[in-house]
């Protein structure tokens, strides 16, 4: 009995931390994603600001448009809500464009980030000019630069990233360039795309190191950043928005293609999103 009364403490220990690994296991993700009216909207209880909308898709667009009236570039599109999780682990879209073609998003939020998955098909008989697509991501809330915090609409530029030139850059970044059909803003064009396919704002002349942008939180203990497998351009826009455009390249009759994105939510620690990165996209272009 003696022996039994000693050694039940441990076996209460053991069966606690036992309880608590399961625990730990069965956590739903941290982070909910919903959608409603084009807003794609990331909450979380450790996300700055509290939630980040996504004007989710913002157009699908037209090759020849860097010189382009941006009404003759955009493809009137519908997007509609197919599925979606009760505890906003998964969403399921569909996006119909005017030309017949129809994109599917199958969004998942994980712990720390938020992955997409694109089937994008052409059921049509004739080859669709869809060759990108903007999701404008709403970043100044994360950034502490929302309206609350300032009435600065650009502030939040100095928080925002790209890789440029061998190291993250802050922006503004080197040779930022002011002259285009419409001003201000900033896109940074992957080697690969031509550059008059490219939103019409100015275009800086170094082409970026990946296809990574993102942004510091207020005390810039964390970090959001996105990227596609296939990405048309980066973009800093004129809504305190940051944008990596997935690329679609157009559709034969019949094609269908693949894309993949994610959005990470991490730690500052750029060594680390470039590790997640380089595993998750080893074959971006």
């Amino acid at each position: 009995m003696k022996i039994a009364r000693r050694s039940w403490p441990a076996a209460l220990l053991l069966l606690l931390l036992l309880v608590s690994v399961a625990a730990i296991a069965d956590e739903p993700a941290t982070l909910r994603a919903t959608w409603d009216k084009n807003t794609l909207t990331i909450r979380g209880p450790k996300l700055p600001g509290g939630a980040m909308n996504v004007n989710y898709l913002e157009a699908f667009c037209r090759p020849g448009s860097t010189n382009r009236d941006w009404r003759g570039t955009v493809i009137p599109h519908k997007t509609q809500l197919v599925s979606a999780a009760d505890d906003g682990t998964s969403l399921v879209l569909r996006s119909t464009l005017d030309d017949g073609v129809t994109v599917e998003h199958v969004i998942t939020a994980h712990a720390d980030h938020i992955d997409f998955a694109l089937t994008a098909h052409n059921p049509t008989d004739h080859a669709s000019l869809a060759h990108w697509a903007q999701p404008c991501v709403r970043v100044a809330d994360f950034a502490g630069c929302g309206d609350k915090d300032t009435k600065d609409a650009s502030a939040y530029i100095h928080k925002c990233f790209v890789f440029q030139g061998g190291r993250l850059q802050r922006m503004p970044t080197e040779d930022w360039a002011t002259k285009a059909r419409y001003t201000p803003g900033q896109v940074w064009c992957p080697i690969g795309v031509p550059h008059e396919d490219l939103n019409p704002r100015p275009l800086n002349p170094h082409a970026p190191d990946n296809g990574l942008i993102g942004c510091f939180n207020a005390d810039e203990t964390m970090i959001f950043a996105m990227a596609w497998d296939h990405y048309q351009e980066l973009f800093q826009g004129v809504a305190r928005c940051a944008h990596s455009d997935f690329r679609i390249g157009g559709l034969a009759p019949g094609e269908t293609k693949k894309i993949h994105g994610k959005m990470y939510f991490l730690p500052n620690d750029i060594p680390a999103l470039l590790k997640r990165y380089n595993a998750d996209f080893p074959d971006a272009k």
